[in-house]
């Protein structure tokens, strides 16, 4: 069992876990002696804590830095003990460490009381769903083992945590430096009475394993898709870690978000013999039956288990850590699994105070070591769990300039605009009759990568004539390549659209959704498809590229006007521009998305 130690800076959480091993004879031979030894030729005094602060300069300033790992065990089974920092300074260094945690020892200071990041730390606990927490009232010797001390930081402490849904398995007064009622009960707190244990040993062992995660519904992150080709080897290897459950050969698997269905043809280990089940925990390369296009950052599950959500719109608890403040409309990465996905705070819902759990509802901005219930906004849809189904498929950290900023969990998904949209996709996927020809083949024949090029812009800016030229353009140089204007859909597989009595929105939204579904068709060739449309928006585009499963779009803007924000064209150019000058920075801009190669 993973159990993680926490609590405000010196309030003695090392001190207890030194004594643990000390007392229950866990050290090794000679290592308790040897600390003691080096304490009197430097004429310091001997502290339990110096077992586990390996860094020197958390012996010099008496604080723990880093997340220290201990290897222990009792008469009932093993633990790993992660002692994670108090100081405010090096709260991620404790989240990290209270992250692969499952229970908790969170310790207060009898003398000081409750403090800033005894509430803090609970929170955190709290955020990332552990719930057994244990709460040792520490240092007692300093308060004379007063029985009204202990009593009155228990009831203090029972109301912080009641408002935030947790409730403390049990509330223990110890002595970390005298040993009082870590591994053996103390006499001098005779007053103590627990149906939990009297010792934290004995609270140690109460706590209940969770299920193993090899009990959970299947899931897999993707990591990479590795081809081979050596000696006529098409093996396409999906490669990743098994985050819960298990799979067999044989099984059925489908890929979240893309909905995407296959079985499992074998498994593949590197210079050893291939397994015949991969489990949580377990790096893993399978093969399937159907060469489908799978990519970077999807996740496997298996039919017929609890299948992951999806969405582009997230309701999140999350803990902000820079010292510039997190505001509405800020950018960032948000990455999870294996993916990392461009997204913005659309709205914050509340923030709070997490070590006095004042709630500012009317607050635009998440203030350094703050919690924030917000809306987040991604660029494309992701697939996650809700972290009360599965906390590791829902935890997140927010990534600018290379900098992990903040994190957090997941609580559910918020209704997107493409929510409907991308059901229907997932439904054509699974249902899809998949060619003998795999897409990178299809590259390979033509030297081209499937893509679709948006024309786009205000009316009359030269759309059509740009597309045409850059269709001429790219035939001529041997590629496969197809323009298609908005009104050869309007009059065709759209003619069957009645514009009265319909909402003019509703009306573009099925026209989009029908033009992603031709464009698929031909991309799924391995086309390079030009179309020309007016005005697309954000949302436009979000709904384009939900149909299209993760294929690359460029868009080019036309025209004077500024562009919808979320369009983000990633060429601009001005109404009617000269063919001839301009085609050319298209073509640039496909090499560097590597649609088409350099010659």
């Amino acid at each position: 069992m993973n159990i993680v130690i926490v609590g405000h800076v010196d309030h003695g959480k090392s001190t207890i876990i030194g004594r643990l091993l000390a007392d229950t004879d866990s050290l090794p031979e000679g290592k308790l002696q040897a600390v003691k030894d080096n304490c009197a030729r430097n004429a310091k005094p001997f502290e339990y804590a110096f077992l586990l602060d390996a860094l020197q300069d958390e012996q010099d300033q008496g604080i723990t830095i880093d997340a220290a790992r201990v290897f222990f065990k009792s008469e009932k089974r093993h633990y790993i003990i992660i002692d994670a920092p108090g100081h405010i300074e090096f709260l991620k260094n404790m989240i990290t460490g209270a992250s692969r945690a499952e229970s908790a020892l969170l310790v207060i200071d009898a003398a000081e009381g409750v403090q800033e990041n005894s509430r803090r730390h609970g929170y955190m606990l709290a955020m990332l769903g552990i719930h057994q927490v244990a709460v040792l009232v520490n240092k007692m010797d300093l308060v004379d083992y007063d029985q009204k001390t202990f009593e009155k930081i228990r009831d203090e402490y029972t109301q912080f945590l009641s408002g935030i849904g947790v409730t403390a398995t049990t509330f223990l007064p110890v002595s970390g430096r005298e040993g009082d009622n870590v591994a053996s009960t103390s006499q001098k707190m005779s007053w103590f009475q627990s149906d939990h244990g009297r010792t934290v040993l004995e609270v140690l062992d109460g706590f209940e394993k969770e299920a193993a995660p090899v009990e959970k519904p299947f899931r897999l992150p993707v990591q990479g898709v590795y081809k081979f080709t050596a000696n006529g080897d098409n093996r396409r290897i999906i490669a990743g870690t098994v985050e819960a459950g298990s799979l067999t050969v044989g099984d059925e698997v489908v890929f979240y978000p893309s909905g995407k269905k296959s079985r499992v043809k074998t498994f593949e280990q590197f210079n050893g013999t291939s397994p015949s089940v991969i489990q949580a925990g377990d790096a893993a390369g399978f093969t399937l039956e159907e060469q489908i296009y799978i990519t970077r950052g999807e996740i496997a599950a298996k039919v017929g288990e609890v299948e992951p959500v999806v969405s582009g719109k997230l309701n999140v608890s999350l803990f902000w850590l820079a010292h510039k403040p997190l505001a509405v409309g800020r950018e960032f990465s948000f990455k999870i699994g294996t993916i990392k996905v461009p997204a913005r705070v659309e709205k914050i819902l509340r923030t709070i105070d997490a070590s006095s759990l004042d709630a500012r509802q009317t607050k635009q901005q998440i203030e350094r070591h703050d919690v924030a219930e917000c809306e987040i906004h991604l660029k494309k849809a992701i697939a996650f769990d809700p972290t009360t189904v599965m906390a590791g498929t829902s935890r997140f950290v927010l990534v600018d300039d290379y900098e992990i900023r903040g994190g957090g969990i997941i609580r559910e998904a918020v209704v997107d605009e493409q929510e409907n949209v991308r059901k229907q996709v997932m439904r054509r996927n699974q249902a899809w009759v998949y060619s003998e020809i795999h897409p990178d083949e299809r590259a390979e024949r033509y030297n081209q990568k499937a893509a679709l090029v948006l024309i786009t812009g205000t009316e009359a800016t030269g759309k059509k004539t740009l597309a045409r030229a850059l269709e001429k353009r790219l035939f001529k140089e041997g590629k496969f390549v197809y323009f298609m204007g908005i009104g050869n859909l309007l009059y065709g597989v759209d003619a069957d659209i009645k514009e009265h009595g319909k909402d003019r929105t509703e009306l573009r939204r099925e026209h989009l959704r029908r033009m992603a579904e031709v464009s698929h068709l031909l991309l799924d060739a391995g086309a390079i498809l030009i179309i020309t449309a007016r005005n697309l928006t954000g949302d436009d585009l979000a709904l384009i590229r939900t149909g299209l499963n993760g294929i690359p779009t460029r868009v080019v803007w036309l025209g004077d006007a500024t562009p919808d924000k979320d369009l983000e064209p990633h060429l601009s150019l001005a109404a009617f521009p000269d063919a001839d000058s301009v085609v050319p920075e298209i073509k640039r801009m496909l090499q560097e998305a590597g649609v088409i190669f350099r010659v």
